[in-house]
């Protein structure tokens, strides 16, 4: 009998029955996992396949009051290393000089920040760090590398790692090539290269970031290089880059420049990140919140080779908004060349290469300034690479002459003079005062002032009225108006016109200085013809001459014509047209000061060059001193037309001499602002279109 069948039948159902608890095991897996866990595992997965990242917003652009565009963005791509994406197998160093060596075969130069020399025999170069790369240099000796003690000054640096520590720059290389395990296999001149980005990696830690961008405004076929060779850690960001279509104004439309660490710790709350540019000077940095834009986030899909296989906007970047300002391009030209040619006729003459000088344009009524220039100047468009060249000329072409240069005001002055005396009716626009030539102090022979004809022919004026006394520049009349004025009176009038404060001005001015009394002194006399310790800027004496002309209407002197949306659609902000106070003076008293300087340019000393003129214009020169044994600066002010103000101009030229010598000049800038409006190009009014 065979008693093999139950036996089988008992395997199959126990074979049976194992399977049916292995499967419902794994059914019950399966589901845990679907199901219960649906949610995590899902979560997990996108991690593994996505990466967020920022979109930089461009930057907004500025232009000129009638829209021509003055500084714009460019899209542009970079190459960037983040550690964050290399795999667990791959070495860090080697990624780098990789990366590192195709930068060198294309020509690209990978420059870092570490102040040390590319290749040996190395040498420390900490004095060609900007500000930026000096305080985050300081920041990585003092946190991360802790050779230097907190609070070391920065220009103790140096002599501290090669005195005190021992650190030649040798020896910081090798301390360094330690730190960050580089094997021994790198020749010298590779290690360098390889901590070069090493370092920007550890400066980037110190504010939790794992990327440094390597090179910036990649071509396409560098791309394509990258995206085929495979190399670990790198990415290709986007970013803009900062264009100027014009070579002019660069004082105004300024500068843009890495954030400084401290500024970081600030602006971080704000949303900036630590590879943001921000403004730095000029118009850039004092509308910086208007231009920056917002920048957006986007999620990034990738399959298992890093190839990027889909991506989405979690949130769109929103670019800056565009910033109109005041200025007149074809204008703002005009006034730098005429500048220019002036100075270096001068600088040809007597060989001074370290004259400088400053001209202001503004608006009569309004306070817009048209043309703001200083020389010398310098090209934005190579700024970073003319810096350290440009930041050791002795003509210091970053000074802007122009808001913050301040000069004695000389003879310009005495305009302000004569309103504050008819309008204090210490005179009146017709009585004559007999000048001769040499004015004494009351009671005291010892203190005096002199009139320029006294000290060149022992001549005087003889009798003359208040127009007279501006047209000859007769310094015996004001002196005698500013002792009975008295210095507290002529102070609140210089205030009243905007003198000895700052204009208000967007990108910044210097206040100057107002003349003071010492203890049993009176300097109004002297103080009344421009001299004393009077100290303005160009912008000032420009807007003093608006304020005057325009029957006392002191405005704030401003760039900002209006901030527009970036699409054009909104207006978010206009500059400030509205008198800041008025100054008090009759009809006749600012009659009889605008005809003594309208006699100056046609029957005066100033004819011969206003005789060219395009439109009828006042004017007045001062002489200011510097010292017995320097050459006087010349300055110069004037409006036009006479009859109804439009732009009131200011020039001062260091060691220019007298302030007629830029009358020339003057007229330049005046035809060049007229002759446009003859022709439908000048300065367009709010609201209106180019024909």
């Amino acid at each position: 009998m065979d008693h093999r069948t139950p036996n089988n039948s008992n395997r199959l159902l126990i074979l049976a029955a194992f399977l049916a608890v292995v499967l419902t095991v794994y059914l019950g897996v399966l589901y845990n996992i679907q199901v219960n866990q649906h949610d995590y595992y899902l979560a997990q997965s996108i991690r593994t396949i996505t990466r967020e990242e920022k979109v930089e917003a461009s930057r907004g652009i500025i232009t000129d009051r009638s829209g021509r565009e003055l500084v714009t963005s460019r899209s542009s791509y970079n190459l960037t290393f983040d550690s964050s994406l290399l795999a667990a197998e791959d070495d860090e160093n080697q990624a780098i000089l990789r990366l590192v060596e195709l930068c060198q075969a294309q020509g690209l130069p990978c420059k870092d920040t570490l102040p040390i020399s590319a290749s040996a025999p190395f040498s420390y170069t900490i004095d060609q760090l900007d500000a930026t790369q000096r305080s985050w240099f300081v920041a990585f000796l003092q946190e991360d590398l802790e050779v230097i003690s907190p609070g070391t000054p920065a220009d103790q640096i140096t002599a501290l790692l090669l005195e005190n520590r021992g650190l030649s720059a040798h020896n910081m290389v090798q301390k360094l090539r330690e730190k960050y395990e580089i094997p021994d296999s790198f020749t010298l001149n590779e290690a360098r290269a390889v901590i070069g980005v090493q370092y920007e990696l550890s400066v980037r830690k110190l504010v939790n970031t794992t990327a440094y961008t390597m090179v910036e405004d990649i071509d396409t076929t560098f791309i394509s290089l990258l995206n085929d060779g495979g190399y670990a850690g790198a990415k290709i960001t986007n970013s803009s880059v900062r264009e100027y279509t014009t070579d002019a104004a660069p004082h105004i439309l300024g500068t843009v420049g890495t954030i400084w660490r401290e500024e970081y710790l600030e602006l971080k709350e704000q949303g900036y990140g630590y590879n943001d540019r921000i403004g730095r000077t000029g118009v850039e940095a004092a509308f910086e919140s208007y231009l920056k834009g917002r920048d957006g986030r986007r999620v990034v899909s990738t399959n298992a080779d890093g190839k990027i296989t889909g991506q989405y906007y979690e949130k769109e970047p929103q670019p800056g908004n565009t910033v109109e300002l005041t200025i007149d391009l074809p204008l703002q030209q005009a006034v730098e060349n005429a500048l220019a040619a002036t100075v270096e006729k001068m600088n040809a003459e007597d060989g001074n290469e370290t004259r400088g000088a400053g001209a202001t344009v503004i608006k009569v009524g309004t306070g817009e300034v048209l043309a703001l220039a200083s020389y010398p100047d310098f090209d934005l468009n190579t700024y970073y690479q003319d810096y350290n060249e440009l930041e050791k000329d002795p003509g210091m072409p970053f000074f802007n002459r122009a808001t913050t240069g301040t000069y004695p005001p000389g003879s310009t002055f005495k305009p302000l003079t004569a309103i504050a005396a008819l309008t204090e009716n210490l005179i009146t626009p017709t009585q004559k005062l007999k000048t001769t030539g040499h004015w004494v102090y009351p009671g005291d022979a010892n203190s005096y002032a002199n009139c320029w004809l006294y000290n060149s022919t022992r001549g005087n004026h003889g009798k003359i009225n208040v127009s007279e006394a501006i047209t000859v520049s007769c310094n015996y009349f004001f002196a005698e108006m500013g002792y009975f004025l008295g210095l507290d009176t002529l102070n609140e009038y210089a205030r009243a016109f905007g003198l000895g404060e700052k204009t208000g001005i967007e990108i910044g001015d210097a206040a100057g200085n107002m003349a003071e009394n010492k203890a049993g002194e009176n300097q109004a006399p002297w103080a009344a013809f421009g001299q004393s310790s009077y100290l303005f800027s160009p912008i000032q004496l420009a807007n003093y001459t608006a304020t005057l002309v325009s029957g006392g209407k002191h405005c704030q002197a401003h760039l900002l014509k209006a901030v527009k949306s970036y699409d054009n659609t909104q207006v978010l902000a206009t500059g400030n047209s509205e008198p800041l106070n008025t100054v008090e003076m009759s009809d006749e008293a600012l009659e009889a000061v605008k005809k003594g300087m309208h006699d100056l340019t046609t029957t005066g000393s100033l004819s011969y060059y206003f005789q060219d003129c395009v439109v009828d214009a006042g004017a007045k020169t001062g002489t200011a001193q510097v010292s017995s044994n320097t050459k006087n600066n010349g300055v110069f002010i004037c409006f036009a037309p006479y009859d109804d103000p439009e732009i009131a101009l200011s020039i001062v030229i260091e060691k220019g001499g007298s302030g007629s010598a830029l009358a020339s000049t003057a007229v330049e800038i005046l035809n060049a602002y007229f002759s446009a409006d003859e022709i439908g190009t000048a300065v367009i009014g709010e609201h209106e279109l180019m024909q």
